[in-house]
């Protein structure tokens, strides 16, 4: 069966000249897949339909009226949700692990590195482990949101930008604490966030590569020097830019101003308005756009109501969407991903297509993931409009797998 959507905008789309028509697209659909994007004019267009049960009918199409079309979003960066803290995971939490991957499809979210917090090794491998027997079970093209692999966001960070993170739990960057907290595989890790002013020799980031870890510096008091020698040594990412890290200085650029100059390196930056202010967030996308991606950095009460919850041994409050442990320390967001960028446009910092792109098409890049929608998949997109002069998102086929095919 074939569908096509007309009138749609894809963030990034060039044409066969390889440049912007500034025209709409359309997409075209066969067996739920993305067969082709061109001009509406380009590609057949049969009878309309509607958005509700569109694969249901073959030979129809969409009329987008030139909303944006994207890939759902990709979150690097998002330590747990529906009350379940990733760190805290075992085998006993697989079916939770399904909730929240269906939760935050529903939420706009293709795929995802589950974050694990600074804890105890023996914790960190009982989590690692867990998430190893969940990805082995999940179904590719399912409506729900694929873990791509587990950011590891410590143990080996700076005490003293150290932040929400436990100090009992911190430990030496050296290729021992690394085989302590890893075991002696580790195949599930993709990232590991670490200061690297902790190993100026390079030995433990030339250990996470041999491994197939991309390396990610942030929790760090990095000079700017220091940051250039972990990036010479093979680190490609910042971990939310700005927090907990040298802040920008005219003699002291430290490590995110090392990270703006330095070409091939990617910028995590949370958009909620609490961890970095909207001037701020101005500043970066005026001064570097192509380094920065978004995420969540969003907790475990992510899709509950504010509140106070547990976190480790400690509680966190959540007002507004935003957590703090009790003595007023940021501990993160239950703000989603697609809440950034959709911040982002809302507050006139960005354009929509800029916007989309921070959150679908960045992040994929920063971890080698294509963002092609040929051959993606019909449930993985996003239909991106203006409700009374608010930017809004929802899944464009919000009913794909519920109904007959």
């Amino acid at each position: 069966m074939a569908v096509t959507i007309i009138r749609g905008n894809v963030p990034g789309y060039k044409g066969p000249e390889g440049t912007s028509s500034g025209q709409p697209q359309a997409i075209a659909l066969d067996e739920q897949r993305i067969t082709a994007i061109g001009p509406t004019s380009a590609i057949p267009t049969p009878s309309p339909t509607s958005s509700q049960h569109p694969l249901n009918a073959p030979g129809t199409h969409l009329d987008c009226g030139e909303d944006w079309i994207s890939l759902g979003g990709c979150d690097l960066q998002i330590n747990g949700a529906l009350g379940l803290a990733f760190p805290d995971v075992t085998p006993e939490h697989l079916p939770e692990l399904e909730a929240i991957s269906r939760y935050l499809w529903q939420a706009g979210v293709d795929a995802y590195l589950p974050t694990l917090v600074t804890t105890s090794p023996e914790r960190f491998r009982t989590a690692i482990a867990t998430f190893e027997t969940f990805m082995a079970r999940q179904l590719p093209h399912a409506p729900t949101a694929q873990v791509l692999g587990l950011h590891l966001e410590g143990p080996c960070l700076n005490p003293q930008k150290r932040g929400a993170h436990p100090q009992e739990y911190l430990l030496p960057l050296t290729r021992d604490h690394l085989e302590r907290v890893l075991g002696p595989g580790g195949a599930t890790v993709s990232l590991m966030t670490l200061a690297p002013e902790l190993d100026p020799t390079g030995e433990a980031i030339a250990e996470l590569q041999r491994r197939g870890i991309r390396v990610s510096l942030g929790h760090s008091l990095a000079t700017a020097a220091q940051a250039n020698q972990a990036f010479d040594q093979g680190a490609t990412m910042v971990t939310h830019a700005f927090n907990a890290m040298r802040g920008l200085h005219h003699r002291e650029p430290g490590l995110l101003g090392a990270a703006l100059l330095r070409s091939g390196i990617s910028c995590g930056v949370i958009a909620d308005g609490e961890h970095i202010c909207p001037m701020m967030l101005q500043l970066l996308l005026n001064a570097a756009p192509e380094h920065l991606f978004l995420v969540s950095d969003a907790l475990a009460p992510l899709g509950l109501p504010d509140g106070v919850y547990p976190w480790d041994c400690r509680e966190i409050q959540v007002k507004q969407g935003t957590a703090r442990l009790a003595d007023g320390t940021l501990a993160g967001t239950t703000r989603s991903l697609l809440d950034g960028a959709l911040n982002l446009v809302n507050w006139g910092l960005c354009d929509i297509e800029t916007a989309i792109s921070l959150a679908t098409v960045a992040p994929r890049a920063a971890i080698g993931q294509s963002s092609n929608l040929l051959g993606a998949s019909a449930h993985q997109l996003l239909r991106w409009r203006q409700v009374d002069g608010q930017w809004q998102c929802q899944r464009l086929f919000p009913d794909w797998g519920h109904s007959s095919t």
